[in-house]
């Protein structure tokens, strides 16, 4: 197996503001999520998460501690939140085992020892897609899936946005030190999310997309109100969210995305909105 990583160091919103598209595009988007039997990982100054994700196919994956965290485990100060996107999977935290179906997610608390990634089928491997945030204390490993979840069914056809937002690793699910993630599914017809825009300064936030056809994007938006940039993305790719950018996303087509945050706090709807005519 092979572990690659990055780091991605933050930038003041008065800098930010210059950025070119290649510029925007290095420092935000995270574009290789998953390669066949290797672990990516994208390590962020943001609030120190950690976006990531494993796709095993014939070989048995170890999430390894990278460099940077000068640790003898990956989840020694940490805690992760994973999410199933591809086939049948397995996580093993130590001695745990969790069978993960498509969409079903984990949470595994700060603790020392081995985790490792694993699909059931070759033919359909599984893709794991994680965010990981520093831990100041640790809080039990559990599986949840959308039955499990607190959704919130929001927004219209008409208005472009119909979604269902299933809460997962969250606070009214089960307790986390900092991290929290979620699943939004946009329904047939509709492309917006996260309309009106908003930001919460007390955490960062990053979003991945998938079930989107191949031949089909999505036009990430973020920025200040006042100046907001687009990254136009693919399926299965992800982007950063700084604490003092908007997040939303229009698409050429219905898709789901996941989101995760990290900070210092855990109030999900600790947000401050903008009327969408304020928006530049």
């Amino acid at each position: 197996m092979k572990t690659n990583y990055e780091i991605r160091y933050a930038a003041h919103p008065e800098d930010a503001k210059h950025y070119d598209t290649a510029r925007i595009r290095r420092d935000f988007l995270i574009e290789h999520v998953f390669t066949p039997d290797e672990v990516n990982m994208v390590y962020s100054m943001y609030d120190r998460m950690i976006v990531g994700g494993a796709q095993p196919v014939s070989e048995v994956l170890t999430l390894e501690a990278i460099d940077p965290l000068k640790a003898p485990h990956f989840t020694t100060r940490r805690e992760v939140g994973i999410f199933n996107v591809g086939g049948p999977g397995i996580v093993r935290a130590g001695d745990a085992v969790f069978e993960l179906d498509y969409k079903e997610a984990l949470y595994l608390g700060r603790g020392e020892r081995d985790i490792t990634f694993e699909s059931k089928d070759a033919a359909r491997p599984a893709k794991f897609y994680f965010n990981s945030t520093t831990a100041h204390c640790t809080y039990p490993d559990r599986k949840v899936t959308k039955a499990d979840a607190d959704c919130m069914e929001l927004g219209s056809l008409e208005g472009s946005n119909h979604r269902i937002i299933n809460r997962m690793l969250v606070s009214q699910v089960l307790p986390t030190c900092q991290l929290q993630m979620g699943m939004t599914e946009l329904q047939p017809g509709s492309v917006w999310n996260t309309m009106p825009a908003h930001v919460h300064s007390r955490r960062m936030e990053a979003y991945f997309y998938f079930e989107l056809p191949e031949d089909q994007a999505v036009c990430h938006l973020m920025g200040e109100v006042s100046e907001t940039r687009h990254v136009w993305m693919q399926g299965e790719q992800a982007v950063l969210s700084p604490e003092w950018s908007i997040h939303s996303a229009a698409a050429t087509h219905n898709y789901t995305f996941i989101w995760g945050m990290g900070g210092e706090n855990l109030d999900y709807g600790d947000q401050d909105f903008s009327a969408i005519t304020d928006l530049r």
